[in-house]
């Protein structure tokens, strides 16, 4: 009972890396771990590695140094279930909204009445009922990416990534998305790590925040979100966060922030 305790509790992501190319050092000894269900976000200036971070998570890029683990094991999208959702709409243009929602879980062999069943259900939480038998080029850039998000949680992945997927999108569209994204996620718990340059977008979203400094990348922050959901970007507190963001954001690279194993910052918050 005691060893399946431990297993229990085991981080679901477990990262100890460090990556480079040739002289170029890119990220010097990242340590960090996400719970299961967590959404953590991670934030950090132009050019300092984040979407690297994301492909050596995916398991398509091995660290130079180190390891990336899920579940205990290397991450490699052969072994485990890993879905990626990109800046600019993956949709696949020959196929409809609800082909293409359907696409991952095709390839994973799952029978046509589950398929049916789920592409319903995500289709219906994501506001895309109706619209199933439109085609890429029909639909909004907004409605494109609700389909990419769409096809990224019908999967139960064991790890969602998302590399700034509402950059493109205006404000309006781009805050509707966040809503909408936190309501698939709280009907559909999934772990996810989610990469942004938007600093309200982050605490808006995150359980917690990792902040990165500029090459050679380091964690020089990782502060908990512990504001109840849904949250007001103008409150006193959540401003407060965005002040200590900032902090974080343009101090020197330096020591992390909190301390401790990747176990125990892995239990800095609960989903919720």
């Amino acid at each position: 009972m005691h060893g399946q305790d431990q297993l229990s509790r085991r981080p679901k992501v477990e990262v100890d890396a460090s990556h480079r190319y040739g002289d170029l050092v890119v990220h010097e000894h990242l340590q960090f771990a996400v719970a299961a269900n967590e959404f953590v976000c991670i934030c950090g200036p132009s050019g300092c590695g984040k979407t690297t971070l994301l492909d050596m998570l995916a398991g398509i890029l091995r660290p130079s140094q180190g390891a990336v683990l899920i579940d205990g094991k290397p991450a490699d999208p052969k072994q485990q279930s890993i879905s990626f959702v990109f800046q600019e709409p993956s949709t696949f243009p020959w196929l409809n909204v609800r082909d293409n929602v359907a696409t991952g879980l095709r390839i994973k062999g799952v029978r046509t009445a589950e398929i049916d069943a789920k592409v319903r259900e995500i289709v219906e939480i994501v506001g895309l009922t109706g619209f199933e038998r439109y085609y890429p080029h029909q639909i909004s850039g907004g409605m494109k990416q609700r389909v990419a998000i769409a096809r990224a949680f019908v999967t139960d992945a064991d790890l969602i990534l998302m590399d700034e997927p509402f950059v493109s999108l205006d404000q309006p569209t781009r805050e509707r998305m966040q809503k909408e994204v936190l309501d698939i996620w709280r009907h559909r718990r999934r772990t996810v790590v989610f990469v942004t340059h938007n600093l309200e977008e982050a605490i808006f979203l995150g359980d917690r925040i990792l902040i990165l400094s500029a090459k050679p990348a380091r964690i020089v922050a990782e502060l908990p979100i512990a504001l109840p959901r849904p949250r007001d970007p103008v409150s006193p507190d959540f401003m407060a966060l965005r002040s200590q963001c900032m902090h974080w954001l343009h101090a020197p690279g330096g020591g992390q922030s909190t301390g401790g194993t990747i176990q125990e910052k892995a239990g800095l918050t609960q989903s919720r």
